[in-house]
Parts: C-alpha cells; sequence; structure tokens
C-alpha cells in the first residue's frame, strides 16, 4: 500500500493525530514541543503552544478542545481561550502521553514515566472535571480507541509489545483485559492506534517503519511500510473519512538521519473510519 506525504517534517515528536470537521480538517501534537499543529485547507500548518508537553489532542463537543497536558489536562474554548486544569500528579519524573474519547463523552489520557518503569496510570476526565486513575502499573500509555458499537475498547502499553482488548461495562468501565495481537520486537514497538468503521484495528509501530492493520479477530490483514522509522500514530480523515493520516517522529535521531521523519503521511487502505468522538465537557 503506497504512501504519500502530506506535510513536510515539521515536527520532532509528531503524535495524536485526529480528525474534525469542526475545527476544519487534521490536528496533532508535537509533543516534546507543546504544540498543538493544525492543517490548514491550503497546506499551511497552523502551530499553537499548549505548555512544555501537549499529549493529546481530541475535539470538545461544543467547539474547541480538550488536551493532555504534562501532568494533566487543558481545555481549550471555541475562542481560543486555554484554560489548564489542576495537575492530576505532581511527580516530575512522569508526563502524560496519548489518549482518546470514549462514546460516553469522557476523554482517556494516560502517562509514562522518563525512566520507563511501571509507575505510570491510564486517568479519565468525566465532562464535569473530575479525574478517575482507571489503571495503574503502566509503562508507557499508549494507543486507545474503541469499537464502533462502543462495546470494546483497544489499549497499548507499548512496553509489553502487545495490543490489548477490553470488554466495555457501563457500571464498571474496562474488563476483561486480554490479548488482541502480539507484535515481535523486530516489527517494532506498537504506539497509537485506531479503529476502524468495520471494527479492524490500524497500529503505529515505533522503530518499525509501519502501520499493521489487523482484522476485528486479530489477524494481521495489511502492512503499511513508511519511508522512516519512528512511526507514532494514526487516525481516518478526509471527508470521507477514507484516509489514513499517520504521524511520525525523529526523536534521539541523527540530524542527517531519515530527512523524512517529523513528516505526516497520509494512505488510502480501502476502508473508512469512525468520526471522532468528542468531549461532553
Amino acid at each position: 500500500m503506497q504512501v504519500e506525504q502530506v506535510t513536510d517534517p515539521i515536527a520532532y515528536h509528531a503524535e495524536g493525530p485526529v480528525w474534525w470537521p469542526g475545527w476544519g480538517g487534521l490536528r496533532w501534537v508535537d509533543m516534546l514541543a507543546g504544540d498543538v499543529l493544525s492543517l490548514r485547507p491550503d497546506g499551511s500548518i497552523g502551530r499553537r503552544t499548549v505548555g512544555t508537553i501537549a499529549a493529546c489532542v481530541r475535539p470538545r463537543t461544543g467547539g474547541g478542545a480538550v488536551i493532555g497536558v504534562e501532568r494533566g489536562f487543558a481545555l481549550e474554548d471555541p475562542d481560543g481561550t486555554l484554560q489548564v486544569l489542576p495537575p492530576v500528579f505532581l511527580d516530575a519524573g512522569v508526563r502524560m502521553n496519548e489518549g482518546d474519547c470514549d462514546p460516553h463523552g469522557r476523554f482517556w489520557c494516560g502517562s509514562m514515566a522518563a525512566d520507563r518503569s511501571p509507575s505510570a496510570t491510564l486517568y479519565r476526565l468525566d465532562p464535569d472535571r473530575t479525574v478517575t486513575p482507571v489503571l495503574t502499573g503502566v509503562t508507557v500509555s499508549n494507543g486507545l480507541s474503541w469499537t464502533p458499537d462502543g462495546d470494546r475498547a483497544f489499549y497499548n502499553d507499548t512496553a509489553t509489545q502487545q495490543v490489548a482488548v477490553f470488554d466495555v461495562d457501563a457500571d464498571r468501565g474496562l474488563t476483561h483485559r486480554r490479548v488482541f495481537a502480539e507484535i515481535a520486537e523486530s516489527d517494532g514497538h506498537p504506539d497509537g492506534l485506531t479503529v476502524d468503521a468495520q471494527g479492524g484495528v490500524w497500529v503505529a509501530l515505533y522503530g518499525g517503519g509501519a502501520v499493521h492493520h489487523y482484522l476485528p479477530g486479530g489477524t494481521l490483514a495489511d502492512v503499511i511500510e513508511l519511508p522512516v522509522s519512528k512511526v507514532t500514530a494514526c487516525t481516518f480523515g478526509g471527508e470521507h473519512l477514507d484516509e489514513l493520516f499517520i504521524t511520525t517522529s525523529r526523536e534521539d535521531l541523527p540530524d542527517d538521519a531519515e530527512p523524512l521523519a517529523g513528516s505526516v503521511f497520509r494512505a488510502r487502505p480501502g476502508v473508512t473510519g469512525q468520526p471522532a468522538r468528542t468531549f461532553a465537557g
């Protein structure tokens, strides 16, 4: 499957892409720069600094965005006003990393420790702005997405080399964790993921230069190869949600290595994605 380059290599560590018509298309983060980026209709790039870390951005139902920042959450109003909520944790060795919104309008975002120890947590921000720890003992909280019917959720704790799947219970939340897919270290490390409208799972492989597509039963169906090694996340977008946008990183690469790293790429995989879910707060 062919990919095309959408942007120049403008990010150091691009992550967390999401397509939302309400803000005109694609946004993603340059995580370690603390910036939220946007792709304008003319192909130019908007960039806004929201803190020292911009971990993840998702749309709010009423306009604006919810953003995972270094130690918690921030809310952007439709007029651009930014409000940083009280910190969720104070440990300077831990930062937020990646997340998504669920079918109930809640925003989930997980953390990671700088030393990659299992001391991170997956948190849930409810519309009333209460924060609940959902999973503890996490190493690098990464890709998270729900099936179209909302009955299952997929999740990557990168160090496990697994894509996990949970059942979703209305009262108990994420239950019955089990392995959906194993990733060989030679194929890279599971990073961001998205679930398409048919329940297929698309997993970015950091260090593997690829995106894996798994059928709903866990069978590997397709491999999208990219011209850079550090593939971080993917999302469906475009007017018909039939384009897969893929973010990449050049974190820790020598200056003269992989000149396209940090670009956004696009593939047309022949399936459609789900509309982005929004934060109701």
